[in-house]
């Protein structure tokens, strides 16, 4: 089986800007296994308003080539803003296993433009499925100035995990040498 080039993970390329509307809410799309990307060309011919972070990864075939593939950042899960319409035609695509209503839209959005821009930075990031408590942190120099999230120890590297509470799932990339501020202790786990 060919491996797909890279697709867009966000339709339209401003979703996670856009202004709050009172017929609009977020959702969380949960597939059916492997069926992120299916839901999100299926979402983009509907022009459904969406997001699914997705990261490259490199490794080698078994014949020495190099190659990279395209992984979700969150296996399952696409997040989708719209109105009830939209998500009835969301979960009437036959990708969709479940569909959760999301709370705090503003604090998942905040979340999601800050993966968005830690993808943006072109660092290797790896997904986290669960997050290590540990204290929170705000880089101050550094490719990831700005970013704010929790410094945990893993193989000897210090990581910066940024999260996305909702889910309690996240992305880390390796910190070199920046600077980091205090903010206080994440919530216990």
């Amino acid at each position: 089986m060919p491996i797909l080039g890279e697709e867009p993970d966000i339709f339209p390329e401003t979703v996670l800007e856009l202004p709050d509307e009172p017929d609009t809410q977020w959702w969380a799309l949960y597939t059916r296994s492997r069926q992120e990307k299916q839901l999100m060309r299926k979402l983009r011919e509907l022009e459904i308003g969406h997001y699914s972070p997705v990261i490259s990864r490199r490794y080698k075939s078994p014949a020495g080539r190099v190659r990279t593939t395209h992984l979700p950042l969150f296996a399952n899960y696409v997040f989708v803003r719209g109105t009830g319409e939209a998500r009835y035609e969301a979960v009437s695509t036959g990708c969709v296993s479940r569909c959760i209503e999301i709370a705090d839209p503003t604090q998942l959005v905040t979340d999601l433009r800050q993966i968005r821009n830690l993808i943006d930075t072109g660092a290797a990031l790896a997904p986290e499925e669960r997050l290590v408590p540990g204290d929170l942190v705000r880089v101050k120099s550094g490719p990831f100035a700005g970013f704010e999230g929790t410094v945990v120890q893993r193989d000897g590297q210090r990581r910066l995990i940024v999260a996305v509470r909702f889910m309690n799932q996240g992305a880390s990339a390796a910190l070199d040498d920046c600077q980091l501020d205090f903010l206080g202790k994440s919530a216990p786990q």
